[in-house]
C-alpha cells in the first residue's frame, strides 16, 4: 500500500458488478479505499457497507436524477438550487410517508388533482 499517494489507506478493494439486461451481461469494475484495519474489518463487512451506499444511491439519488430529472435543472442561481432540493426533499419524503413506493407513480397520481397533495400533506 506504501505505493499509493494516500498515507492512511490500510486497504484497497475491487468491487466487480455483473449486470444481464436483456440477455447480455455487463462487467463493471469499482474500486474504493479504507483506513479500516484489515485485521478488524473483514471483506464480508466492507461489502455490506458498499452495498448499504448503493441502496443509499439508488432510493434517493437514483429517483432525484430519474423522476425528477434534476441532472437537466436549469436552476443554478443563489439559493434557488437548494430551495429546489429543498421542495424536491419534501415531495419524497411526504409520498414516502403516504405510502407511495414508485415514487413517479405517486407524482402523476397527485398531479391529476390539486387536492391530493394538500390531503397528503394534512391541509
Amino acid at each position: 500500500m506504501t505505493r499509493l499517494p494516500f498515507p492512511h489507506v490500510a486497504q484497497a478493494l475491487q468491487i466487480v458488478r455483473r449486470t444481464v439486461r436483456n440477455g447480455k451481461t455487463t462487467i463493471d469494475r469499482a474500486y474504493a479505499f479504507t483506513s479500516l484495519d484489515p485485521l478488524h474489518e473483514q471483506a464480508g463487512q466492507l461489502a455490506e457497507c458498499m452495498r448499504r451506499h448503493w441502496w443509499i444511491e439508488n432510493k434517493e439519488h437514483h429517483v432525484r436524477d430519474v423522476t425528477f430529472e434534476e441532472d437537466a435543472s436549469r436552476v443554478r442561481t443563489g439559493t434557488a438550487p437548494r430551495a429546489m432540493a429543498g421542495l424536491r426533499n419534501h415531495a419524497l419524503g411526504t409520498l414516502r410517508l403516504d405510502g407511495w413506493a414508485n415514487i413517479a407513480q405517486g407524482l402523476r397520481h397527485h398531479s391529476r388533482r390539486p387536492d391530493r397533495p394538500l390531503e397528503a400533506l394534512g391541509i
